[in-house]
């Protein structure tokens, strides 16, 4: 009777069963439960007891060693059969004579624990993919937080820079408006320097021109002859034009003993005759 049960049960649920594990299965790939590795399995893989699955790789080597651990979850696997190399991708004879001549509840047996180590491989595939998942929205989070920050800061950076910038702006017109007004007073000073160099040079020209006539006129008046006295001989300029000799007894003598270049010619001509 149980088996009646068992059987029907199977023969109603296991087309939906399998049907969700087909579809499962198509989309969902085996990989290798090696956080080191993570590969698509093909070909042969090892299975173990604690529904763990390796590459032929590192399954070769993990599995090589005496007693043998499950490198995912650190049990012990002392038995033959809990560690086992198995093909993924049977031959269709292989898979016509494996269950044959089982009964039927070991066949559902089977069924059941190779249906079970799908669902925990998919389950902790799930379940590793929202981890990363999770720990990349962490990693997202933070970075946007960061790049929040990173704003905000470069944000405070850019307005005290633009606080300098209009600080300094308004400094350089501080000094464009005094170097206009330095520009405007020496511009006055210069115009007052050619006023006064112009008053400088007719000054010039006017103290010449009088000096010049002065200057003649004393020439004029100092060339003539002063009379000292009714008795008193003419004094004219000396050589320096600032001391005057007069034709007086003493000098009027040597004036009149001055013979000319003509006698003393003739008188030497006579003698050597």
């Amino acid at each position: 009777m149980m088996f009646l049960v068992t059987f029907w049960t199977l023969k109603l649920v296991g087309p939906l069963l399998y049907g969700r594990t087909a579809m499962s299965a198509s989309k969902f790939t085996l990989l290798c439960n090696s956080h080191k590795c993570r590969a698509k399995l093909s070909g042969f893989a090892w299975v173990t007891s604690c529904s763990h699955v390796f590459c032929d790789q590192h399954g070769s080597e993990e599995f090589s060693r005496t007693p043998a651990i499950c490198p995912a979850c650190s049990s012990m696997l002392p038995g033959k059969l809990d560690v086992i190399r198995t093909e993924m991708a049977p031959s269709e004879q292989y898979k016509a004579m494996v269950l044959i001549g089982l009964p039927p509840e070991t066949v559902l047996e089977i069924s059941h624990k190779a249906l079970d180590f799908w669902t925990y491989q998919v389950n902790q595939e799930r379940l590793l993919m929202e981890y990363n998942l999770s720990r990349s929205g962490g990693q997202v989070l933070q970075m946007e937080k960061f790049m929040i920050q990173q704003n905000q800061s470069k944000e405070h950076e850019l307005n005290a820079l633009r606080g300098e910038i209009a600080s300094l702006k308004k400094v350089l017109e501080e000094y464009k408006r005094k170097y206009n007004e330095v520009l405007e007073r020496l511009n006055e000073r210069n115009r007052q320097y050619q006023k006064l160099q112009g008053l400088l040079d007719s000054l010039r020209r006017h103290t010449l021109g009088t000096g010049e006539k002065d200057h003649i006129s004393h020439s004029f008046t100092s060339g003539l002859v002063k009379q000292r006295s009714p008795h008193s001989s003419p004094t004219f300029l000396g050589p320096d034009s600032d001391r005057f000799f007069s034709l007086g007894p003493e000098n009027a003598k040597t004036f009149f003993q001055f013979s000319t270049p003509i006698r003393e010619r003739t008188q030497s001509f006579i003698k050597k005759n």
